[in-house]
């Protein structure tokens, strides 16, 4: 039986619509399409912010989606320039504040002892969630871009060369690795790992879905999300970016150039499927699917039978983030710094406002009640709740 515990939750670099590039041997730049200019909304709908806080220097102008971690009563929150926070959810006061000697590139995940981050020189560091202290580090083998997760048992880190690893919670020591074949050509982003209490599940940018068995990382099962198609290594690309959405006994997935896909978690059968192109994994809400194309376009489908009920393309190419879902709207990021509403309903605009002038590359969280809890490029973090415009 499948059990998922809580869980806290050379190169060079070229640009495709705002997503880095990760490849063996090339030395452009290029920017493939234009953005939509920023629409014109008549606003229905604002923003009340709760409260504010600063995180470091946040992504400090590297290409990293450093997001929050939601623990009920706390969030966690790290920054590119080694800052770690614990702060109070209910009205934003730091509890507790560390600044580490390294860069970070990766977390925070947790589990209920510890905070779990990897650095720039690509090392796994746990540390203490009553205080932030360091409790234990280790090496890894090279760079990892998505957050380590934890069943309290073990640690799992998926690094960009396609090694799934694990690591004893309590002391660091490495347990087994998996290594999956990864093209010559990714993005530049990484799906964090499911983990549960017997199995693992990692998404590759090969486009594979993999279930290793927690405890010897056994392959159980595998699912092809997105097969290469095409003659040049963009055509070909199929990254899997947005960690698998969890809905019971079965596993929402999509990826890049590939489909949108319900699987069983039992054995990775697949229930459904239909084509789809995206970074970030579907948001769900009121019996419908939402996701965000790879070109902005923000969609909406029945749940049951996936058939699509409205488009808002007036985001196209605006980089815009996964959708979160408060009550009878959408919240979405861009690479502006905007943070725009849509009407669940009918994908309306129906709100816009200007959160952090370095752009908002994390995905807008919901929290109790249906707060939203946004973190932008500059460190800029807040709660901020939608209120109708009388």
């Amino acid at each position: 039986m499948i059990r998922f515990k809580a869980s806290f939750r050379v190169t060079c670099l070229s640009l495709l619509s705002g997503i880095t590039l990760l490849t063996a041997g090339c030395s452009s730049t290029e920017i493939v399409e234009q953005p939509a200019p920023l629409p014109d909304v008549t606003e229905t709908v604002e923003f009340d912010e709760l409260w504010s806080v600063s995180v470091g220097d946040g992504h400090d102008d590297e290409l990293l989606q450093l997001a929050p971690l939601y623990a009920g009563d706390t969030i966690y929150a790290a920054s590119a320039d080694g800052v770690v926070m614990s702060v109070a959810t209910e009205n934003g006061d730091v509890q507790w504040e560390r600044e580490l000697d390294d860069r970070i590139f990766a977390g925070p995940g947790a589990d209920t002892r510890q905070l779990y981050v990897v650095s720039s020189n690509a090392e796994l560091i746990a540390l203490s969630r009553e205080d932030g202290s360091e409790q234990w580090r280790t090496e890894l083998p090279t760079e990892v871009l998505a957050a380590p997760q934890s069943n309290g048992s073990l640690v799992a880190v998926q690094t960009i060369d396609g090694r799934l690893i694990s690591f004893n919670a309590s002391s660091g020591e490495q347990l087994w690795q998996y290594q999956a074949q990864v093209p010559a050509l990714t993005l530049r982003t990484g799906a964090a790992p499911l983990v549960g209490g017997d199995i693992v599940i990692g998404s590759f940018s090969n486009g594979r879905v993999i279930a290793l068995s927690a405890d010897a990382g056994q392959p159980v099962w595998q699912y092809q999300v997105g097969q290469p198609q095409g003659r040049t290594e963009l055509e070909r690309l199929v990254d899997i970016g947005g960690q698998p959405l969890v809905l019971d006994s079965a596993l929402m997935v999509v990826g890049y150039q590939g489909k949108l896909a319900l699987i069983e978690t039992r054995s990775g059968q697949e229930i459904w499927s239909r084509p789809a192109s995206s970074y970030y994994s579907p948001a769900i809400g009121g019996g419908n699917i939402y996701l965000a194309s790879a070109n902005g376009d923000v969609i909406a489908l029945q749940g049951s039978d996936r058939r699509e009920l409205w488009i808002q393309d007036q985001l196209s190419w605006r980089q815009v983030t996964r959708p979160a879902v408060s009550g009878d709207y959408l919240v979405v990021g861009d690479y502006e710094g905007y943070l725009h509403v849509l009407s669940a309903e009918n994908g309306q605009l129906v709100g816009q406002d200007k959160f952090d002038g370095d752009g908002i590359r994390v995905p807008v969280q919901v929290l109790r009640d249906g707060k939203l809890l946004v973190y932008g490029n500059s460190g800029d973090m807040a709660v901020l709740q939608l209120e109708q415009d009388n």
